[in-house]
């Protein structure tokens, strides 16, 4: 089993590439890896529970682990109560032990 880290920047409600993350991260969990997406920039957008038309329900209902920047969101306004219940508010330094971990694959989109 390996370890995937995608880690997706862009605001989902802009972009409509960001489809790619769900796909790719909900396949590879089902392959039986790892699956952790961590969002950054503008992707924390779509961690707030009242955000419409997000993907990150699919991703938790897949078992992918989802991860929030705590700096992205507070550039961005949104409080910890703001998430939806199945992110985790994380760090950089918490990315970047993620990124060095053993058998770990990264895909930042």
């Amino acid at each position: 089993m390996s370890s995937y880290v995608l880690i997706e920047s862009r605001d989902p409600f802009e972009s409509r590439d960001t489809q790619f993350v769900v796909e790719t991260a909900a396949e590879l969990k089902r392959r039986g890896n790892d699956v952790k997406v961590f969002l950054v920039q503008n992707g924390v957008l779509a961690a707030r529970k009242n955000a419409r038309n997000s993907h990150l329900p699919r991703l938790a209902e897949e078992g992918v682990t989802l991860l929030a920047d705590d700096f992205s969101l507070r550039e961005r306004g949104i409080q910890t109560g703001e998430l939806f219940s199945d992110i985790t508010e994380s760090s950089i330094d918490a990315l970047v032990d993620l990124l060095v971990g053993e058998n770990t694959k990264v895909i930042w989109h």
